[in-house]
């Protein structure tokens, strides 16, 4: 099955109540399907309520977040914000989450950073925790990280339960989402806790085709249901694709033909990137594409020409 494209703009901030609002509204005009915000302790708005903020200014765009860190909230408390956020917004939440990765946030936050698997772990369990608490119905839970005794989540989500995105770049993160997921993000490996040369490297597009193939076999036979997602952090809408291309492998360090085959990179006239588009969903399936704050306007006439196709 193909699914049609839907794309989406991660966000941050707005110096004030009114830039943002006017931001998500261009989002919308401009047939973006959904506005996310990462979930770090850097300096950017809250994201619960920036986001409850965009979609009240709103009236279809949908809102999540790439992603919210399972360690930074109980899931009990999470789930109960998720809930309302859903109901507020009409059924427009995605509910995108992980098990935390940005050492910074945890050292400044005097929050420990355990090892991956210990993390991986508790966001499994906290994962259970928020899919439980959304049902509305009674439901307990023991674990190693998390006990629920007796809990009803209130309110109930408009959406049953809304849709959930989990993006990983390890083995074991991808099996999960592959197993959990509405929706899986691939992306590079982040086990050093910062956006350096491992996780660059694991951006290719050999190993996007690896990350795809343990999706699809985690999955089963519920891959067809799956929308897959990739958030594109090298965006350049140019009349000339050879040189954004050479300048963005100069600063990062890689060969042109990686930035050239990488779904990570979007280079080139409204055309070109329309036709790398349609040639990676071909060969990985991703139909919803994410973009940065600053290609909101440049992005729009990809955006015009792919969005439900």
């Amino acid at each position: 099955m193909t699914r049609p494209f839907r794309f989406g703009v991660q966000s941050s901030s707005a110096a004030s109540r009114s830039e943002w609002i006017s931001q998500a509204r261009l989002v919308e005009s401009l047939g973006y399907s959904t506005l996310t915000m990462p979930d770090h302790f850097t300096e950017q708005l809250a994201p619960v309520p920036a986001l409850m903020t965009a979609a009240d200014a709103t009236t279809t765009l949908r809102i999540g977040a790439l992603v919210w860190d399972n360690d930074y909230k109980h899931p009990v408390v999470f789930a109960k914000e998720m809930a309302t956020m859903d109901v507020l917004s009409d059924g427009r939440l995605e509910i995108g989450i992980g098990a935390g990765w940005m050492i910074s946030d945890y050292e400044q936050a005097g929050i420990a950073y355990d090892a991956a698997g210990v993390r991986i772990d508790r966001f499994v369990e906290g994962l259970a925790v928020i899919k439980g608490a959304l049902s509305g119905e009674k439901f307990s839970y023991a674990g190693k990280h998390y006990e629920i005794s007796g809990y009803t989540g209130h309110p109930r989500p408009v959406q049953s339960l809304p849709p959930i995105l989990i993006g990983g770049g390890g083995k074991r993160v991808l099996g999960i989402a592959a197993r959990e997921a509405d929706i899986v993000g691939i992306n590079g490996t982040m086990a050093a806790g910062v956006v350096g040369p491992e996780a660059i490297s694991t951006m290719t597009a050999a190993a996007v085709d690896d990350k795809v193939a343990i999706t699809k076999a985690a999955a089963g036979g519920r891959f067809e249901a799956i929308e897959m997602n990739i958030r594109a952090f090298m965006v350049k809408v140019t009349d000339d694709r050879s040189k954004a291309m050479s300048g963005i492998a100069g600063a990062i360090g890689v060969d042109v033909s990686m930035v050239e085959e990488t779904p990570f990179a979007l280079i080139g006239t409204p055309g070109q990137i329309v036709e790398d588009l349609i040639r990676r969903r071909e060969r990985w399936g991703f139909s919803y594409v994410i973009v940065g704050q600053e290609d909101i306007e440049s992005f729009a006439p990809v955006v015009a020409e792919l969005a439900g196709k």
